[in-house]
């Protein structure tokens, strides 16, 4: 990867609060500060909204956190997005799934193993990447598992996360240490 088209900020570029939140994001995490935060965070109220917003998906969603990071990282496989892969592998970790698990993901809902529920959210996931929508095929059987409000919130989770991906690689933000 090229070097970052917008260099991650520094605690004069993102603001005391903006910069406190990336410190403790990396905590949580388990690295520096995230280059995510800290780029995102330079322009600050965008950052502020979107932490917000990000923060209803993961980890303050609905979805069970385990499929919250089955679909991520399917999403992170999709779109090739290795800071997301990287991030992701380790917080899929700390709620259950094992490297197993995370290589069935890249692998797909025809793999062996999965419940139906995780096969059909996965199954929405590809659809929604590859085409932007998903069947009436589909959709059906994931009614079968998920309700109105949960089934929204799996569609924003997976366009979230897609949308993170172009913006993590058109502005080539590295890697976290």
């Amino acid at each position: 990867m090229s070097d970052p088209r917008i260099r991650p900020g520094g605690r004069a570029d993102v603001g005391l609060i903006n910069w406190a939140l990336s410190r403790i994001a990396g905590r949580l995490a388990g690295t520096n500060p995230p280059n995510l935060f800290l780029t995102m965070s330079r322009h600050r109220r965008l950052f502020r909204g979107w932490l917000r917003f990000a923060g209803r998906l993961m980890p303050g969603g609905s979805l069970p956190r385990r499929e919250t990071e089955m679909v991520i990282l399917r999403v992170a496989h999709l779109r090739d997005s290795s800071y997301e892969l990287e991030q992701h592998r380790r917080l899929a970790r700390k709620v259950g799934l094992s490297q197993a698990d995370t290589e069935r993901v890249a692998r797909g809902p025809s793999n062996e193993g999965w419940s139906p529920r995780e096969r059909v959210m996965l199954e929405v996931t590809d659809e929604l990447i590859r085409t932007q929508n998903v069947s009436d095929e589909t959709w059906a059987r994931l009614g079968k598992h998920l309700d109105e409000r949960t089934s929204i919130e799996l569609l924003m989770l997976v366009g979230h996360y897609e949308m993170l991906a172009t913006f993590l690689r058109t502005l080539r933000i590295q890697p976290d240490e």
